[in-house]
């Protein structure tokens, strides 16, 4: 066996997939604590010529987004192995973000790419508690404690606070790509950083990806077609497992739900 891989090109390849975040009633979802050592793991194989990571993710934390980002270019700085990444459906905000870890990306001709941008959603139900005769009671230390509260009047101080955050937040993004991307990103014919997102053949036109092209076709492409694919892939835990063969499917159908919300905005 040993002599068998010392023939061959070895790529290590691991996959990202879901939102980014402990997301759901079962806290499932890309998180740097749950990809930390598959990471480490995949960077460690000494006689890889380079890392592959897919990746398929509508996004999600920033948080954890840039932790991943930054721990996948600390390991192939430590290791000096190159990365390419390859998104797969969905590779947009958050997923888009850890996906410019890559040296290079590629993209299907279809996939989502983009979205560069910061989102807060909530609801008003300030009308509906007066409909049913509800008083709300709020006592708080700290006059800002209650900001955004859904069933309070929207305060203009509290939209322009959030709105602070969000352009620090965005700030952030937009440096990671073009960090990244640096000369590639072709930003006259669109606005790059609107939030808006693309098929993954305009987004190569626009240089957020480097190629079009899958994983298998790009790496024999590059190290031939005898080239080794290690797969690194997370073993699944015990709730994992015992959610895939949960008789409780409303607990299941809820973290679908939850999940779905986030995926359903990219049309999926």
């Amino acid at each position: 066996m040993l002599s068998f891989f010392k023939k061959k090109k070895i790529v290590s390849h691991l996959k990202l997939s879901g939102v980014v975040g402990n997301v759901g009633k079962f806290k499932q979802g890309i998180d740097f604590a749950g990809q930390e050592e598959i990471i480490k793991k995949a960077f460690s194989l000494k006689k890889a010529l380079c890392v592959a990571i897919s990746i398929n993710s509508p996004g999600g934390s920033p948080v954890q987004s840039h932790l991943i980002y930054s721990f996948i270019r600390q390991q192939a700085k430590k290791n000096k192995k190159k990365v390419i990444v390859f998104t797969e459906d969905v590779a947009a905000s958050g997923g888009y973000l850890i996906s410019c870890a890559g040296d290079e990306i590629y993209a299907n001709s279809s996939s989502i790419i983009g979205s560069i941008g910061v989102i807060y959603s909530s609801f008003g139900f300030t009308e509906l508690i007066k409909k049913i005769g509800v008083e709300r009671r709020v006592h708080t230390a700290g006059k800002n404690k209650s900001s955004l509260d859904p069933f309070l009047e929207e305060k203009n101080e509290d939209i322009e606070r959030l709105k602070k955050i969000q352009l620090d937040l965005h700030k952030d993004f937009i440096d990671v790509v073009e960090k990244s991307r640096g000369a590639k990103l072709i930003k006259s014919e669109t606005e790059l950083f609107s939030g808006e997102f693309w098929s993954g053949s305009k987004a190569k036109n626009l240089g957020l990806v480097d190629g079009i092209g899958n994983v298998h076709e790009i790496l024999k492409e590059k190290f031939g077609e005898d080239v080794v694919v290690k797969k690194f892939e997370k073993s699944k835990g015990w709730l994992s497992q015992k959610l895939s063969s949960s008789n409780n499917h409303f607990d299941q159908l809820a973290n679908i739900l939850d999940e779905r919300s986030i995926w359903q905005k990219y049309g999926f």
